[in-house]
């Protein structure tokens, strides 16, 4: 399924433990006449070797002939780049790179492109935005690029902490209700043994990823950064807007990630627009023939915690063997959430669970997680784990305790019912959160920006996106519509805005709106 809609944004699951997951002063950049003054030369004037690609730029992609055949014309590199910019002599790491050359001769640059987690792979992510906007004027003047941050995807050393079989049991985001003192002590060995070592944990965070952004556009040739993000991709531009002002040309900040709150209110805001997006789901469910959540959409949260609650002692089983309990049911049900067009697929998984048998939603949980038909996993969870512990703020027991409690206050539908988490899982993570909030404040000098956001976004909802376009000075694009990332959406309103202002650096009206669905 392309659409285009339900596959970028990728924001943190939620549940009532899985949302415990969610989710400094930036140095100055370097202009290139100084370049021998930092030391950064060696990076920033590499240039990169694009030839073919690994086979999963293309295996990994939706089976739609456009998108296949946009893969297949990407062209790969690996950019080297300091793993601690503080050591600039000391080791180093392979950022992925991918690349859909312009088609037309009037080349502007590049567009740099993250699709959100943190975690989720960019180059598999360009090729499928290639094929989307093939045939507008944006990949007719630039090459659209996408690059794996550090510790993710293609790029090494990449962040691996689980073995496919744990993944299966869904052992890590068990561990969310049940870290101990010894098993967080014992899950940073863990990512250290399968990652290379504990140094390369500790350099992971969006300031290190923002940086490798830099480095990347100076060693593509372009003079300025043009960069769309989702969801977390909006982090990754605002920083690199709090860092390198001066370097932007252009930004699409697509479901904002709101820079201004800290981590337990953010995630508490993501647990409220995923509540809200469930009974919107609800109500939509109910205009249906037969809706596994009855017919008073005043009683779907209990319906729902009636069908998924028993899961957490009583897993199902999937014709393939496996068992379903209460996580991956309803990391299936929050994935369904991300778009209105998936919505269907949840009344059916749902229809399905009453009759015992998990494997819808089993299916849209494993599609969120890239597992293949092998049973096979990319790193996603494993680097959103890993980034989040550098990025967000760490808490005590109590503090984790009463998150937990305000997060199934907040989101009910997803309360298992169970006991909260009290251990913060990245306590002894070996090194402490880098990010800082608020991030993104008081920049001067920066280009104008464009920021969309959906009204019924489920995991970053429309007040973020408020709040970040006028912490930015940016404009903002409203889109009414029930969807978490829209800006490959294949809606010609949308489409038009954001080509013109990539193009053209020619923003929307004031108080601009699109409609999903026209």
């Amino acid at each position: 399924m392309v659409a285009a809609a339900s596959l970028p944004g990728r924001a943190v699951v939620a549940g009532a433990s899985l949302l415990l997951l969610a989710g400094c002063a930036g140095a100055a950049p370097a202009d290139r006449e100084n370049l021998s003054d930092t030391g950064l030369e060696q990076f920033m004037e590499q240039e990169l070797e694009f030839g073919p690609c690994d086979p999963t730029i293309v295996s990994s992609q939706p089976p739609v002939p456009e998108v296949i055949e946009a893969a297949q014309r990407a062209e790969c590199a690996t950019l080297t780049v300091p793993m601690d910019y503080e050591d600039l002599e000391g080791e180093t790491l392979e950022i992925a790179v991918t690349r859909n050359a312009a088609t037309g001769a009037d080349r502007i640059g590049s567009v740099m492109l993250n699709p959100g987690g943190p975690g989720f792979q960019s180059t598999t992510f360009g090729p499928l935005v290639a094929a989307l906007w093939t045939g507008g004027p944006i990949t007719e003047r630039f090459d659209i690029v996408g690059f794996d941050p550090r510790g993710v995807g293609l790029s090494r050393p990449a962040v691996d902490c689980y073995t496919d079989e744990e993944r299966d049991a869904d052992a890590p985001l068990s561990a969310l209700g049940e870290w101990t003192g010894e098993s967080a002590r014992a899950i940073v060995d863990q990512c250290a043994d399968g990652s290379g070592s504990k140094e390369m944990l500790g350099h992971l965070g969006t300031r290190d990823a923002v940086r490798d952004m830099d480095v990347l556009r100076s060693a593509l040739g372009d003079d300025k950064l043009t960069f769309a993000g989702v969801s977390y991709g909006t982090r990754l531009g605002a920083v690199y807007a709090e860092m390198f002002p001066q370097n932007v040309r252009a930004l699409v900040l697509d479901g904002a990630v709101d820079p201004l709150m800290n981590t337990p209110d953010r995630r508490i805001q993501l647990s409220e627009g995923l509540q809200a997006s469930f009974q919107r789901f609800a109500d939509y469910c109910m205009t249906q023939a037969a809706c596994p959540l009855g017919t008073d959409p005043a009683q779907a949260t209990t319906a729902a915690q009636e069908l998924l609650r028993p899961l957490v002692d009583e897993p199902l089983i999937a014709a393939d063997g496996r068992e379903v309990g209460f996580l991956a049911v309803s990391e299936g049900i929050i994935v369904g959430l991300y778009s209105e067009a998936s919505w269907p697929a949840i009344i059916a998984g749902l229809t399905e669970m009453q009759a015992g048998r998990p494997d819808a939603l089993l299916a849209l949980r494993d599609g969120y997680y890239g597992r293949s038909d092998s049973g096979e996993y990319t790193n996603a969870y494993e680097a959103l784990f890993a980034i989040n512990c550098l990025d967000e703020e760490r808490f005590t027991a109590e503090e984790m305790a009463q998150l937990g409690d305000e997060l199934n206050e907040a989101a009910p539908f997803l309360d298992p019912g169970t006991s909260p988490a009290t251990q913060d899982g990245c306590e002894f993570w070996p090194a402490e959160p880098t990010l800082g909030y608020p991030y993104a404040t008081d920049i001067d000098g920066l280009p104008e920006v464009l920021v969309v956001s959906a009204t019924g976004d489920p995991v970053t909802p429309h007040e973020g996106g408020v709040s970040l376009a006028e912490v930015l000075g940016a404009r903002l694009l409203t889109v009414d519509g029930n969807q978490h990332g829209t800006v490959i959406s294949r809606n010609e309103c949308i489409d038009g805005i954001v080509a013109d202002y990539l193009v053209n650096l020619e923003l929307p009206d004031e108080g601009a709106r699109c409609r999903l669905g026209t």
